[in-house]
């Protein structure tokens, strides 16, 4: 049974750092994309980063890039996002993504984590 499940998020401080990371488990992650997506309040889904398999290119939306930065262990199964200089903005549930499959993918998604960052 594939799982994700992401940990790290909480209140931080504008202009503030939090680092996300995500466990997987029930598949081959070494060989598969894996993103980042956040849904802020009233919201629709945001991609926000992925990552491919090795881990030697990343990708990201225009509104976090220089900001965060996403990282994979394949000897650990996990991800991580480490945000930086954080803003009001950036406030969300943040989900950790996998689309897994051979001939035909399926999304997965973890339970998400909250990140708030106010004053």
């Amino acid at each position: 049974e594939v799982q994700l499940a992401e940990s790290g998020g909480g209140l931080v401080q504008p202009g503030g750092s939090q680092r996300l990371s995500c466990a997987a488990s029930g598949f081959t992650f070494s060989s598969y994309v894996m993103s980042w997506v956040r849904q802020a309040p009233g919201k629709g889904l945001e991609w926000v980063s992925h990552i491919n398999y090795d881990g030697g290119r990343t990708f990201y939306a225009d509104s976090v890039k220089g900001r965060f930065s996403i990282s994979r262990d394949n000897a650990k199964n996990t991800l991580a996002l480490q945000m930086n200089s954080l803003k009001p903005e950036d406030t969300a549930v943040y989900y950790c993504h996998a689309d897994v499959g051979l001939v035909a993918t399926i999304p997965y998604w973890g339970q998400g984590t909250q990140v708030t960052v106010s004053s």
